[in-house]
C-alpha cells in the first residue's frame, strides 16, 4: 500500500514540475507560418505544412494556458513605493490570470489524490530516522523570515549599494530581490489566510496545517528565479523547494496534501508577480497520449529579447 502511496506522491511532483517545464518548451510558433494571400517573392512558392500526428492532437486540443502575447516591460521603478503599489497590483492579478486556476487546478487534484494516504505516509516517516536528519535543514530553510530575509537582503544590496544599469533606475540584483518581496508577501497572504479559513489540524493536533507554508515560501520563490533566469540556470532552487516540502512530512508538522497544495499555491503566486513583466509569454497544452495526457507548450520571447537578437 505504501508503495502505491510513494508512486501517487511521485506523479503528483512531476505534474507539478511539469508546469513550470512546460513554459520553456520551444515549439514553432503559428506566427512563423506564411499568411494564406500573401504575395511571395518571384520564384518561391509557399511552403505546404507536412500533416503530422503531433500537429493534429494540437490542433484538436483545446487550449488550456495562454500568457499575454506582449507582456510590459521590466519596472524601470523598485522603490519602497513601487513595491507597495505593485504588491497590490499583484493581489488583484492573482485570480485574473489563467495560469493560477490551471497550477491551482494541478495542485488541487493532486492533493485530493494523495488524501486518502495522509495518515498513512506520516506514520511511515516518522520511523525513517535518517531520513529526517538528512532533511532537518528544510525547516529553517523554509521559514518565513528566512525567505522573506534572504529578499529583502538581495533587494537592499541592489537597492542602495549597486549602481543602477546605464539607461535605468534599478538594476538585475534589486529587481530580483524586489520580485522575490512581491512574492512573500502575496504568497505568505494567501497561505494564512487559506490556513484560517481550513484550519485543518497538524499531525501533532495543533491548528493550522492546510497549506503548507513552508512549500508555499520556498515554490513562489523557484519560480520567480525560474521567470528571471530561465529553467536551466533555476532547477536547483526548485530542488531545494522540494527539499523543503519534504522536510515538513519527516518532521510531521504538515500531511502530503498539505505540500502538494501548498507548492502549487506557491508557484502560482510567484508567476503572477513575475508574469506581469516576465522573461516570454507561453502556450500550455494538454496533449491526449496513450494511457492519459501530457503537457506541451510553445514559447514565444518577449519583446525585449526579440529587438535584443
Amino acid at each position: 500500500m505504501f508503495d502505491r502511496f510513494v508512486r501517487v506522491v511521485v506523479i503528483a511532483a512531476l505534474l507539478l514540475a511539469g508546469s513550470s517545464a512546460g513554459a520553456a518548451a520551444q515549439v514553432p510558433s503559428a506566427s512563423q507560418e506564411p499568411i494564406a494571400g500573401t504575395p511571395q517573392p518571384p520564384g518561391q512558392s509557399t511552403p505546404v505544412p507536412t500533416p503530422s500526428r503531433l500537429s493534429a492532437l494540437f490542433e484538436a486540443t483545446p487550449l488550456l494556458l495562454q500568457g499575454q502575447q506582449a507582456p510590459p516591460p521590466e519596472p524601470e521603478h523598485t522603490g519602497f513605493g513601487a513595491l507597495m503599489r505593485d504588491t497590490g497590483s499583484d493581489f488583484v492579478s492573482f485570480p485574473r490570470r489563467k495560469s493560477t486556476w490551471v497550477i491551482l487546478g494541478i495542485g488541487a487534484g493532486a492533493a485530493a489524490l494523495v488524501y486518502p494516504w495522509d495518515d498513512e505516509i506520516n506514520s511511515e516517516l516518522q520511523d525513517a530516522n535518517t531520513l529526517k536528519t538528512i532533511l532537518k535543514p528544510g525547516k529553517y530553510i523554509g521559514y518565513a523570515w528566512v525567505q522573506g530575509g534572504a529578499a529583502l537582503g538581495m533587494y537592499l544590496i541592489g537597492r542602495y549599494a549597486m549602481e543602477p544599469e546605464q539607461g535605468s533606475h534599478t538594476n538585475k540584483v534589486a529587481h530580483l530581490g524586489f520580485d522575490l518581496l512581491r512574492a512573500n508577501i502575496v504568497t505568505g497572504a494567501l497561505t494564512y489566510g487559506i490556513k484560517l479559513a481550513v484550519r485543518r489540524d497538524r499531525p501533532t493536533g495543533e491548528c493550522c496545517a492546510f497549506p503548507s507554508g513552508h512549500a508555499s515560501l520556498t515554490f513562489a520563490s523557484a519560480a520567480v528565479v525560474e521567470r528571471h533566469f530561465g529553467y536551466r540556470a533555476s532547477w536547483p532552487m526548485f530542488v531545494i523547494a522540494g527539499y523543503v516540502a519534504a522536510s515538513r512530512l519527516t518532521e510531521n508538522r504538515h500531511f502530503a496534501s498539505d505540500v502538494i497544495f501548498g507548492s502549487a499555491l506557491g508557484m502560482a503566486a510567484g508567476w503572477t508577480v513575475v508574469g506581469r513583466h516576465g522573461r516570454e509569454s507561453f502556450t500550455l497544452y494538454p496533449v491526449p497520449v496513450k494511457g492519459g495526457i501530457a503537457f506541451a507548450g510553445s514559447w514565444t520571447p518577449s519583446a525585449k529579447r526579440r529587438i535584443a537578437n
